[in-house]
C-alpha cells in the first residue's frame, strides 16, 4: 500500500487531503477564536453592563476607548444639551431598522459627549423624510448609561442632520465642535426636577449569545483526518482489485429494451 501511495495520482490526492487538512485546522482555529471572544465580551458585560455608575470623565477622554477594559463601562454624567440632535442611519432594534438618535451633552468643563438618547422608526412617508424624534430636555440633566467606542466613518453623503455611523468625524463636522472619544448609550436621563423627559425608544440590550462558533470550530477540526482515510480507502479497494483470482462481478446483460421494437 505505501509503495502504491508514492506513485504521481496518489501523491497528489495525499497533498491535496494535507492542503484540506491544514486549512481545516485553520478554520476551526479562527471559529473558536470567535467563541473566545464572545466568552470575553460576556464576562464583560456581566462586570460592567449593572455595575454602579462611574463619572464618565474617568472612561472618556480624547483616546480610543479600550475595548478589553472599558467598553460598556456604566458612567453617570451631568451637562447640558447644547446643540441639534442627530439621526444615525439603517440602525436595528429588536429586529426594525430606523434612526438612532445623537445628542450632545457638554460637561461642567466644556467637553461634549456623544449620547445616544434611543431609537425612532423610519417614518411612514419613506427614507427621504425624517421621523419625529422627541426632543432633548432643556437645562441641566442628569445622564446614566454605558459608554461604547467609536465607530468607523462609512464617508457617504446624507442629509443634513444624518450620519451614517456614529464615527467622531462624522459627529464633530455635522455639529462644529470637537467631541470625547466614544459615546453613551443612555440608560436614564433626568431633568433638574426630578421628572424624566420624554425620549427616543430605549436601544435592545447587547446581545449574549455564544453562537455556533464552538461547535463549527470542533466541525472543522473532526474532518481533518477525512481526506486521509478516503485515501486509504481508494488504495484499499484498489489493490483488492487487483489481487489473483478475485472473483469478477457479473458483468449486467440487457435483455431488452424499448428500443429493441
Amino acid at each position: 500500500m505505501f509503495r502504491r501511495l508514492f506513485t504521481p495520482r496518489w501523491l497528489g490526492a495525499l497533498a491535496l487531503a494535507v492542503l484540506y487538512a491544514v486549512g481545516a485546522f485553520q478554520l476551526g482555529h479562527w471559529q473558536y477564536g470567535r467563541h473566545e471572544f464572545k466568552l470575553e465580551r460576556n464576562a464583560l458585560l456581566d462586570a460592567h453592563y449593572r455595575a454602579d455608575p462611574v463619572p464618565v470623565r474617568e472612561v472618556l477622554t480624547d483616546r480610543p476607548v479600550d475595548r478589553a477594559r472599558d467598553d460598556w463601562t456604566k458612567v453617570t454624567a451631568t451637562g447640558t444639551y447644547a446643540g441639534s440632535q442627530l439621526l444615525v442611519r439603517n440602525r436595528p432594534n429588536n429586529g426594525v431598522f430606523g434612526y438612532e438618535v445623537l445628542a450632545p451633552l457638554t460637561l461642567p468643563d466644556g467637553s461634549t459627549v456623544v449620547v445616544d438618547r434611543g431609537w425612532v422608526q423610519n417614518s411612514d412617508r419613506g427614507a427621504a423624510v425624517a421621523p419625529d424624534v422627541p426632543p432633548a430636555p432643556q437645562g441641566e440633566v442628569d445622564v446614566v448609561g454605558w459608554v461604547r467606542p467609536a465607530e468607523g466613518t462609512q464617508d457617504k453623503r446624507l442629509p443634513a442632520g444624518q450620519v451614517a455611523s456614529i464615527s467622531l468625524p462624522d459627529v464633530e463636522r455635522a455639529w462644529g465642535n470637537k467631541v470625547l472619544d466614544g459615546y453613551v448609550v443612555l440608560d436614564s436621563e433626568l431633568s433638574a426636577d426630578g421628572s424624566a423627559p420624554l425620549r427616543p425608544a430605549r436601544l435592545a440590550e447587547p446581545d449574549r449569545s455564544l453562537g455556533p462558533h464552538q461547535a463549527y470550530a470542533f466541525q472543522w477540526w473532526l474532518s481533518m483526518p477525512v481526506g486521509l482515510l478516503l485515501i486509504w480507502l481508494g488504495l484499499r479497494r484498489e489493490l483488492r482489485e487487483e489481487q489473483p483470482g478475485r472473483a469478477q462481478r457479473p458483468r449486467k446483460v440487457r435483455i431488452w429494451d424499448e428500443e429493441d421494437y
